[in-house]
């Protein structure tokens, strides 16, 4: 809330006022848009970038990368500055480093440049997303805290599903560098508002630690770069080392942790089970989502002879499905036991997956519109009620760790997908669309289970 001084700490209401939480969500909705449209955003520009700066594409994938690396690497250290600092200044602050990043991006010259900016801007992305769902349970009265989730879930959802289109548009009209210049008048704007109207939270008063921030670090940048290389025969050996150091990383890590009050990986929120069953369902939930993703254009194009166009028309039902449900996913889940509505949602994603494993030789578009319709549906009804289970399920002042792990679990969840249908597509080439889709429906139903055990 404001007041002739300011904002007003959250902690002394439940919620803000209707109109400036408008403005509040408003905020959180334009930075988290950016963020999630960047990661995908620059794909679709990879190869022009690469013929501008004179670098080969394997080269140029390192600017998709750095932003991904730097994003899962600091969303756990950024949310324990979130309990410690209050999540407004660690939000605004990312905000504000995103910004500037951008604007940097666009004015790069070189590859080495423009990697530097985007692990700069990979950084401000994870300020945002480390505490957004944190203060949205400031910004929210308790009881509509589902609704407060379903709202940032549609935003996600839309962003996901407008990045290459909006790319496309950009691309068509204007050079590469205003894919990153179209941030900093939004960037401004949302900081204007948020400066104004974010909730000052609650703070911790504790010390970060940085020897957690350095093994968190390299046990994420283990794993994930490990992983990436799983899908070439070539580096298989070289990705199994990665991932045997993260191993032993991240069991440093996790020995660390468990012996302190207030740990930087919040191992005292996996003891609470509805929270635990919460991140195994979402990682399940995202792998399988990652899995489609990423196979369905290649069966779309190898298998149905589908063009380019025809894929993101015939991909599109699903993101849609999800941007209708997700607000009235989180609205239920005020009012009817969560871990049910993501039971069923997760069933229904199980289901679609199934019958798009099931189609035949020559199917349809209807065919082919109904099950991705039935997925978005499922996982739509899953996500808001979930992530409404993470942030309330832990004690109002670690609200932070929460957010934190969230979106950590979306993230580990999408990267094991992608990971999965690269090995599986090493071995068998893009006819293992099949097997991928029955793998991922498995995943969804596994999620669907630890779903229904929270109460």
């Amino acid at each position: 809330m404001t007041g002739a001084a300011g904002p007003v700490p959250a902690e002394i209401a439940d919620g803000l006022p209707v109109a400036e939480r408008l403005w509040a969500m408003a905020a959180i909705g334009i930075a988290m848009t950016m963020a999630v449209l960047d990661s995908t955003l620059v794909n679709v520009a990879l190869p022009v970038l690469a013929r501008d700066l004179g670098v080969s594409p394997s080269a140029a994938i390192f600017v998709t990368n750095g932003y991904q690396l730097a994003v899962t690497a600091s969303l756990l250290p950024l949310s324990s500055l979130g309990d410690i600092l209050g999540y407004r200044r660690v939000y605004i602050l990312g905000l504000a480093l995103f910004t500037g990043a951008s604007l940097a991006c666009a004015l790069a010259g070189s590859l080495e440049v423009l990697i530097a900016a985007r692990i700069v801007q990979g950084l401000g992305a994870a300020g945002i997303m480390s505490v957004n769902i944190a203060l949205v349970r400031f910004i929210y009265p308790s009881r509509l805290i589902g609704r407060g989730v379903g709202n940032v879930a549609l935003v996600v959802a839309v962003a996901s599903a407008a990045g290459p289109t909006v790319a496309g548009a950009i691309l068509s009209v204007a050079h590469w560098p205003w894919l990153f210049l179209v941030n900093v008048p939004l960037g401004v704007a949302a900081l204007a508002v948020a400066a104004r109207t974010l909730p000052v939270t609650p703070r911790s008063g504790g010390r970060f630690d940085a020897l957690s921030a350095v093994l968190n670090a390299v046990f994420f940048g283990l794993l994930i770069t490990g992983v990436d290389g799983l899908g070439d025969p070539q580096a298989q050996a070289r990705a199994l080392l990665l991932l045997a150091g993260a191993a032993a990383a991240g069991g440093a890590f996790v020995w660390y942790q468990v012996k302190l009050p207030a740990p930087l990986l919040p191992v005292d929120l996996l003891r609470i089970p509805a929270f635990a069953l919460s991140m195994a369902s979402s990682v399940c939930a995202f792998s399988a989502q990652m899995m489609a993703y990423v196979a369905l254009p290649f069966y779309f194009h190898d298998v149905l002879q589908r063009s380019s166009s025809e894929i993101g028309l015939l991909l599109t039902p699903w993101p849609i499905a999800i941007a209708v449900i997700a607000p009235i996913a989180g609205r239920l889940s005020d009012r009817i036991a969560p871990g049910r509505l993501g039971g069923i949602g997760l069933v229904g994603l199980s289901l679609g997956l199934a019958l798009l494993a099931s189609l035949p030789a020559t199917p349809g578009t209807l065919a082919v519109a109904l099950p991705l319709t039935l997925c978005g549906l499922g996982f739509g009804l899953f996500q808001s009620p979930n992530n409404r289970v993470i942030i309330t399920s832990a004690p109002r002042e670690r609200s932070g760790g929460a957010s934190g792990m969230q979106a950590t679990a979306r993230l580990l969840g999408q990267s094991l997908g992608a990971a999965a249908v690269a090995v599986i597509f090493g071995r068998l080439h893009t006819s293992g669309t099949v097997a991928v889709l029955w793998l991922a429906a498995g995943l969804s139903l596994t999620g669907a289970v630890t779903s229904v055990l929270r109460r």
